[in-house]
Order: structure tokens, then C-alpha cells, then sequence
């Protein structure tokens, strides 16, 4: 066994969604962790859903479990720190098999890396860095009823339109108001040159859907953030973060390469 190399078992990545009757909810997801896998190779990437898609969070932890796996990051695949990353995430993961060690990383909002997704987003829809200045945009989240979310949304327009925009207004689809289609009208009513709206959500479904509908009146309409490079490179960062602040890759088996 002396002199043999030795590789170092890295924590499972387990991407957590919500789950959702529109099939382009689980297709959307599953083209994200795909882009992970690319962006990280050799990490193991698994996804579970909370709800609506297989397979459900339960039965990829009894999988793990089942094959041998003791030490997993759980990313729950949201936008805020609202009721599924404080209550259903951490529930279902307290059912999990003792023997596996898991992690709840923390939510990908906010960050930098989201607003760069956004801008790309536009960017993608028509607009370019130079017409910034001249645009509105609409910061169109799926809403909660958590207050701490609501706030989180304001402050990330805030922080947006410190980046050149023109103005930047939070709106919702559900739960909190505004709705998309009234934040439009406030930024038309402000004068402002050009309306876009930016979905800040990660897969089509109901709640886009009503964004869109929303955006109606607007010049310009971005897509969900979906398997963006920005969006998938933020996974990452997420799953290195929890690695860290645990120390669990320091204490995960470390067994020979046999070849």
C-alpha cells in the first residue's frame, strides 16, 4: 500500500430544487447541473426535488447512503433565504440516513455573480452595456411572504442599479407587491427612455409565466437565469464555501488510486 498515491474523497453535491407540474421546471434544472458537472469534473453532482419531479430528496439520500457515501453538501437551489431554505430543506434532510454527514449550504442570493447573470440575461434579450444608462429594469422575483426575503429583493435592486442602470425596480408575482406589470408603469411614468424586465428566477413555470405576462408592456424582456455560465459558476462557489466553513473535505476518507 506504502508509496501508492492517494486521493482525497470529496463531499457529494447534492442540488436540492423545488419541483414543479411544468416539465420545463425539471428540464431546466437538470441542463444547470449539467453545466456544474462541466465546470467541475470529478465532482459528483446529484439532484433531488422537494415536490412535483423524482427523485424526491428522500429516496437520493437513502441512494447515497445505500452506496457508501457518509458526507454530502445539500445547495438548496434558491434565489432567497425564505420558508423552503429555512423549514422543508432542513426537514427533509433531517430524515436522512444517521450515517450520512450533511452540510446545508447557503442559498446563491444574493451575490455579484447573480447580477452578472442578469446583465448577460439582457444582454441576451438585445441590450447592450451602453444602454444602461438610458434603461429601466424591472428586478421580477417569483415574491414570498418571508419579510426578510422581500427585503433582500429591494436591497439587490438598490445594488443593481448602483451598476449603471437607470433605475431598478423590485416587483413580484406573487405574495408582495408590486406586480411586474405596475413596476413597469412606475418607470414609464418616470419618463424612462427604455423598460426591461428581468426575471430573478432560475426555471420557467407558473410564477415566470406570470412575469412575462406582466412584462407585456415593456421594451424589453430577458429569460430566466436557467443553465446561465453566471448561474452554474455560483453553484460552485456555494459547494466550495460549505467545503470550507465545515472542514469537511479535511476529514473525509482519504483511500489509495489503485492504478
Amino acid at each position: 500500500m506504502y508509496g501508492r498515491p492517494i486521493r482525497t474523497v470529496r463531499p457529494v453535491l447534492f442540488v436540492i430544487a423545488h419541483g414543479s407540474r411544468d416539465p420545463r421546471h425539471a428540464a431546466t434544472v437538470r441542463a444547470l447541473v449539467r453545466r456544474v458537472r462541466e465546470q467541475r469534473p470529478g465532482l459528483r453532482v446529484e439532484t433531488g426535488f422537494l415536490d412535483f419531479n423524482s427523485p424526491s430528496v428522500p429516496e437520493v439520500l437513502e441512494s447515497l447512503d445505500a452506496e457508501g457515501v457518509r458526507d454530502v453538501i445539500a445547495l438548496p437551489l434558491l434565489l432567497t433565504r425564505a420558508f423552503h431554505a429555512k423549514s422543508d430543506i432542513p426537514a427533509a434532510l433531517s430524515q436522512a440516513p444517521p450515517r450520512l454527514r450533511i452540510r446545508q449550504a447557503g442559498v446563491l442570493g444574493p451575490s455579484p455573480l447573480l447580477l452578472n447573470a442578469l446583465d448577460q440575461r439582457l444582454y441576451e434579450a438585445g441590450l447592450t452595456p451602453a444602454d444602461k444608462s438610458s434603461t429601466g429594469v424591472v428586478l421580477a422575483s417569483a415574491g414570498s411572504s418571508d419579510p426578510e426575503a422581500i427585503a433582500v429583493i429591494a436591497e439587490i435592486a438598490r445594488e443593481w442599479r448602483h451598476t449603471g442602470w437607470c433605475a431598478v425596480r423590485p416587483a413580484f408575482a406573487s405574495a408582495s407587491l408590486p406586480r411586474t406589470e405596475d413596476a413597469v408603469r412606475e418607470l414609464r411614468d418616470l419618463g424612462v427612455g427604455r423598460v426591461a424586465v428581468a426575471p430573478y428566477v432560475i426555471a420557467p413555470g407558473f410564477l415566470p409565466d406570470r412575469i412575462a405576462r406582466g412584462a407585456a408592456d415593456a421594451d424589453v424582456t430577458a429569460e430566466v437565469l436557467g443553465s446561465s455560465d453566471g448561474l452554474a459558476r455560483l453553484l460552485v462557489r456555494r459547494y466550495d464555501e460549505a467545503c470550507s466553513e465545515s472542514g469537511v473535505v479535511g476529514r473525509m476518507a482519504r483511500v489509495p488510486v489503485l492504478a
